[in-house]
């Protein structure tokens, strides 16, 4: 799979709830609840956060060269999961474009000022859509 088949592209506009993989300081995973936005022109996936929850915490420990993280979603036996190297992002523009891009899927999403952004950096899609 890659990120210009359109068959990603619309599973990614239709509405699916996603799981974020990122590793603790000891490697093993800690898995999580997600919404999440991809944009395959930019080769890149985001997901809103607050800045003090653990998943941004485990990605802001990585350092500027990222951490490694999985984003699975399933719908019956559609599936996508997206691999890459994921930096945490907090300047307004960065916050203001992944909220905009998370409207577009989800819905509005509430008042948060200490919303930053999981910004992934796409290496590898694996799938069966």
């Amino acid at each position: 799979m890659d990120l210009g088949d359109e068959r990603v592209a619309r599973f990614c506009r239709e509405r699916h709830l996603a799981t974020l993989t990122t590793l603790r300081a000891d490697g093993t995973p800690h898995v999580v609840p997600v919404g999440v936005t991809l944009d395959p022109a930019a080769g890149v996936a985001r997901v809103i956060t607050s800045g003090t929850s653990r998943k941004a915490r485990h990605v802001a420990a990585a350092g500027p060269d990222g951490a490694p993280v999985a984003v699975c979603q399933v719908d019956g036996r559609r599936w996508l999961t997206i691999e890459g190297r994921a930096v945490l992002r907090s300047d307004p523009e960065s916050v203001a474009e992944a909220e905009r891009r998370y409207a577009e899927r989800y819905r509005t999403p509430r008042p948060n000022p200490s919303r930053v952004v999981i910004e992934i950096t796409v290496t590898r899609l694996l799938g069966g859509l």
